[in-house]
């Protein structure tokens, strides 16, 4: 593509800027006014949604492969399969452990008695309907930034589409930060309940097998983050056929349940919830805490959108998921009717002695399905939350060459596995954990529900009435299990609490210093006008060689171009300053990536190079350069024969700022020094590198 013209593609292609954050590494471009709006941000008339859906996702952004060139269509049958693989494990583990907790943890209020059973049974049901199908699969999956989805893409499309420094677009981006620090705390304990409630069937096998559970678990969870860093592509096309397997061994082992007391069908009518919560209001309430664990997973629907679409994900969601699911639950329940000493495992108990075993072996690799499929959507967001200046620069490793998903954080790796044995070895049960694992989901769902309408009354101008009705029924239902896990907080809610407390503070002062070192870094700078006329009036003595500058502010001079002049007094005949965008979509084309224009007379040999990039695009240097070589005389050059120079400034603790107080400064000033090597986040050749810049008290 390097002999291709240069093309500038319109704000309806592209998008906004990501964040009004600086970028204090001085790559990124600082903040701005977002573009005009294009075709696709006119706002749509209240009357036809439709048209507002069309405008939102543009159709070529549904094919863009993650090198941004067109993707071959994938046979729905396929995604489907992949779909039930990744996006399911989840909320399809979920059998293990739901109804064991409502009647065991909760067994002395919430009994196993025909009002009770009915009344959870018919909860769980209605919760499935009206949350994780009505309102996530029927409604806001359609909520997509150019194909993506999840809490931070959410955000980051209300605010492309109410500007970026709108009032309304930051209490967005503040609310996705609170969901995004949820989420942490839903990847740590995910894979710690999952793979403790398989391994628990070794109690239902034999008692004395009990001391087993936690060491079992361990070593699986160990194997699982100790493979991350080969990434899931090896695996990934076995994890849908397990998949399919699970949820049909989920509906075979309800069925015969079923049809031997098929009265439990009673709770099919919303009526049993509704008498079990007006009969005992305080009991219903406890139970709705448990309950929740049904529809845990149902935020992965939208997060993993980008990697399926959502016609496979509703279609494998109506056509397998659910119908197993709901079989599973009334299975569960029409045998705890039938023998209310099962409540202490009902799951395993309807299994036969002789497949309990085999079962024991096929939950594990669903649990570890599951795990691995919150692991890989904490990847996902770090990375997001990096492009979206939240988070230090992270060290990312892209582990395949298809699929732009596929990636691999050592840091955040690191953290998860740890974090997770923590709590399997604190907790050692997965009841003792469900306590701690509702809290976290639900203020998740509560926070992306929000979110949504706000998308849908102000961007696609929804009628009122349509947003009031969405916000009491499902809202109503998500506040109402919110509070139910609220007064769980002494029993282990705070955990998700304090995680996310802890990540939203990291986000915070993170964005905070990052604004304070654009500030000053800009100051030190000066503009770059007045640099290319003194070198245009031959004031500056010239080298041979091209010298390439990642810099954040195309209006200002590098400090590393700066600090080469003062004490080098030269600089280079040809001078490259690229600047890398961060758009606010997932990928952006090859053809549309880069941008080319000179500083100043052509002849002075200065040009800036604008490199755009989604948030799952690589940060390139020299592929930047390939992508702009030839499009002026100064880039007819090779990326490997140019020199470096990444600038570098350090807020150092001293003196007084009274926006940053002492201790979020030592914070700021150790989540710099985490940030990834910047010579390998820009693919840059270390033996042509050259850092340089200077320091600043705060």
């Amino acid at each position: 593509m390097a002999d291709e013209p240069a093309h500038t593609p319109a704000p309806s292609e592209l998008g906004a800027p990501s964040s009004p954050a600086a970028d204090p590494h001085g790559t990124a471009a600082p903040p701005g006014p977002a573009p005009a709006p294009g075709a696709d941000d006119a706002p749509a008339a209240p009357s036809h949604t439709g048209r507002a859906l069309r405008g939102l996702r543009p159709r070529r952004a549904k094919v863009l492969g993650p090198d941004g060139r067109p993707r071959r269509r994938e046979p729905v049958l396929a995604l489907m399969l992949g779909a039930t693989g990744v996006v399911f494990g989840d909320i399809g583990t979920s059998p293990l452990y739901s109804l064991q907790t409502v009647f065991s943890v909760h067994h002395n209020a919430v009994a196993p008695t025909e009002q009770d059973v009915l009344g959870v049974i018919s909860m769980v049901l209605w919760c499935l309907i009206v949350i994780v199908t009505v309102t996530y699969v029927g409604i806001i999956l359609r909520a997509d930034n150019q194909g993506e989805g999840g809490i931070l893409s959410l955000a980051n499309l209300i605010q492309r589409k109410l500007g970026m420094r709108s009032a309304q677009a930051s209490a967005a981006l503040l609310l996705a930060m609170i969901g995004a620090a949820l989420f942490y705390g839903d990847s740590l304990i995910t894979p710690a309940i999952s793979v403790l409630s398989a391994f628990e069937g070794l109690e239902v096998v034999n008692p004395a097998l009990h001391t087993w559970v936690v060491p079992a678990a361990v070593v699986v969870l160990s194997a699982l983050f100790l493979v991350q860093r080969w990434g899931t592509g090896a695996i990934g096309a076995a994890f849908g056929p397990i998949m399919v397997v699970w949820f049909l061994v989920l509906a075979v082992m309800g069925l015969p349940q079923v049809i031997a007391n098929p009265s439990i069908l009673r709770a099919v009518s919303p009526s049993y919830a509704i008498a079990f919560a007006m009969d005992r209001p305080m009991v219903a309430y406890i139970a709705m805490g448990a309950v929740v664990l049904a529809i845990t997973g149902a935020e992965a629907l939208y997060a993993d959108m980008g990697h399926f679409g959502r016609r496979p994900i509703a279609l494998a969601w109506l056509c397998l998921i659910l119908p197993s699911l709901l079989l599973n639950y009334f299975g569960q329940g029409a045998m705890i009717l039938a023998n209310p000493a099962a409540i202490d495992n009902p799951f395993f108990h309807m299994a036969p002695a002789w497949a309990r075993i085999p079962l024991i072996a096929l939950a594990a690799m669903a649990t570890v399905i599951a795990s691995q499929a919150v692991i890989s959507g904490a990847f996902s967001v770090s990375r997001q939350a990096t492009r979206l200046k939240l988070l230090p620069r992270l060290k990312v490793r892209q582990t395949s060459k298809e699929h732009g998903g596929q990636i691999y954080l050592p840091l955040i790796n690191g953290i998860l596995f740890a974090g997770v044995l923590v709590l399997v070895i604190a907790f050692r049960s997965s009841e003792s954990l469900a306590s701690a694992y509702g809290l976290s989901v639900t203020g998740t769902l509560l926070l992306e529900l929000s979110l949504f309408l706000l998308l849908a009354l102000r961007v696609w101008h929804w009628a009122w009435w349509k947003v009031a009705a969405l916000a009491v029924v499902a809202g109503g239902l998500e506040l109402a299990l919110f509070g139910a896990n609220v007064v769980k907080i002494a029993s282990g809610g705070w955990l998700p609490i304090v995680i996310a407390l802890v990540v939203l503070l990291v986000m915070l002062t993170w964005r905070k210093g990052a604004r304070i070192v654009f500030g000053r870094r800009r100051e030190m700078e000066g503009p770059i006008d007045e640099f290319v006329r003194s070198v245009g009036a031959g004031c500056v003595q010239r080298v041979p060689g091209v010298a390439v500058y990642p810099h954040g502010d195309p209006a200002t001079v590098p400090l590393a171009l700066g600090s080469n002049l003062r004490f080098n007094h030269v600089v280079h005949e040809s001078i490259v300053i690229i600047t890398i965008a961060h758009m606010g979509v997932p990928h952006v084309r090859h053809d549309a990536r880069v941008e080319v224009s000179d500083l100043g007379d052509p002849d002075d040999g200065i040009v800036h190079v604008s490199y755009r990039v989604g948030f799952n695009d690589s940060q390139d240097i020299p592929a930047a350069l390939r992508l702009a070589a030839g499009r002026t005389p100064e880039l007819e050059i090779d990326p490997a024969e140019a020199v470096y120079f990444l600038s570098v400034f350090r807020l150092e603790a001293g003196g007084s700022d009274r926006f940053m107080p002492g201790w979020q400064k030592r914070l700021f000033r150790a989540l710099e020094k985490l940030s990834a090597n910047r010579t390998q986040v820009l693919h840059l050749p270390p033996e042509r590198t050259v850092v340089m810049g200077a320091e600043s008290l705060v």
